[in-house]
């Protein structure tokens, strides 16, 4: 048996070496600033190059992630029964709003930034910590000011509402403390699929929507029951943003749900959590005798189905962004006829 001579290299230049410009697709000015915004709300697909700090501070706390919290708030408020457009109230909402998105949400974000720096070197690289656009001191810095700030709003709202007992302020620390073992060791929640994802959940869902509704009523178990039970709609939520994170939690041993199960499954395992627990949540409000606003919750799953099928299932890793883009606000929509079906049955 002979073994065959490998062709000889070439001298000749290769196309590259002769037109080196052509190698590299240029970048319209339109796509540069798409991926500028997207970097600056902490969005999949940016790029690095601001060097403001407080545009790379801002990055941190991923802006995008502040509106569930937000509108958990105001959900919160409807399901009380007793907001009313007054400007006081709409002064206060928006107190309550800022210490849940920009303040909690931002040190919640700049917290999973900074345990999550070597992950997201693997799989996001451009973040501002392992691109080097700002040191982990200065993280550590903005990481307490959002923290202390994000209590004290809380301590004075709870003042205005005249509590007894500072609610407001609880659920703040609660949320802060949930927030952080999340993300950091030794317990870090993360790593466990089913446990990090219902907490992420959770703090998206039940705690701003608690905080809406503790500012203008009484926190209930009725409330506090109803919207765990809708958080485990948002652990499907909080599910779809572990695909784009599967190669670095599987090289370091972060049990999200894809990496657990695999892609395909995971993804069966979001939508059905998604769909089943808010239909839950509609034959309750049939079993309050709330039928028209049960039969809009059930039509607004199914434009989500739709979404669902025809992106996230067909391919998770490709479509996670376009299917939230397209499908989640059915589902945000969906809690605000919820919470208004509870304050108008006054639950």
């Amino acid at each position: 048996m002979t073994e065959s001579n490998p062709a000889p290299l070439s001298d000749e230049p290769v196309a590259a070496d002769l037109a080196p410009e052509a190698a590299v697709a240029p970048v319209s000015p339109a796509d540069d600033r798409s991926a500028r915004t997207r970097q600056l709300l902490g969005m999949k697909g940016a790029q690095t190059g601001d060097t403001s700090i407080w545009k790379i501070r801002l990055q941190l706390m991923k802006p995008i992630t502040w509106i569930p919290l937000m509108w958990g708030v105001i959900c919160g408020a409807a399901s009380s029964g007793n907001f009313r457009w007054t400007l006081e109230n709409v002064l206060i909402s928006a107190a309550c709003m800022f210490f849940a998105g920009p303040l909690l949400t931002g040190y919640t974000q700049t917290v999973n930034e900074y345990y999550d720096r070597e992950i997201d070197a693997v799989n996001e690289p451009y973040r501002p910590i392992p691109s080097g656009a700002i040191a982990p001191s200065q993280v550590v810095t903005q990481i307490l000011v959002l923290l202390a700030a994000g209590i004290a709003i809380p301590y004075a709202l709870d003042q205005w509402a005249g509590h007894t007992f500072p609610t407001l302020t609880v659920l703040a620390l609660g949320g802060a403390f949930v927030a952080y073992i999340y993300s950091a060791p030794p317990l870090k929640l993360k790593q466990n699929g089913w446990l990090g994802s219902y907490a992420l959940g959770a703090s998206y869902i039940a705690l701003p929507w608690w905080a809406g509704h503790a500012l203008f009523g009484d926190l209930n178990a009725t409330i506090v029951v109803l919207t765990l039970f809708y958080s485990l709609a948002g652990l499907g939520i909080a599910v779809v943003n572990d695909f784009k994170s599967v190669e670095g939690d599987r090289q370091f041993g972060l049990k999200s749900l894809p990496v657990m199960f695999g892609i395909t499954t995971a993804a069966w395992i979001c939508v059905c959590m998604i769909d089943l627990f808010q239909a839950g949540i509609a034959a309750y409000l049939v079993s309050i005798h709330e039928n028209l606003y049960a039969a809009i919750l059930l039509l607004l799953v199914i434009p989500q189905i739709t979404f669902q099928d025809m992106y996230f299932l067909r391919d998770p890793l490709k479509n996670d962004v376009k299917y939230q883009a397209s499908a989640q606000p059915f589902l945000v929509l969906g809690m605000l006829v919820a919470a208004l079906a509870l304050g108008h049955a006054g639950v």
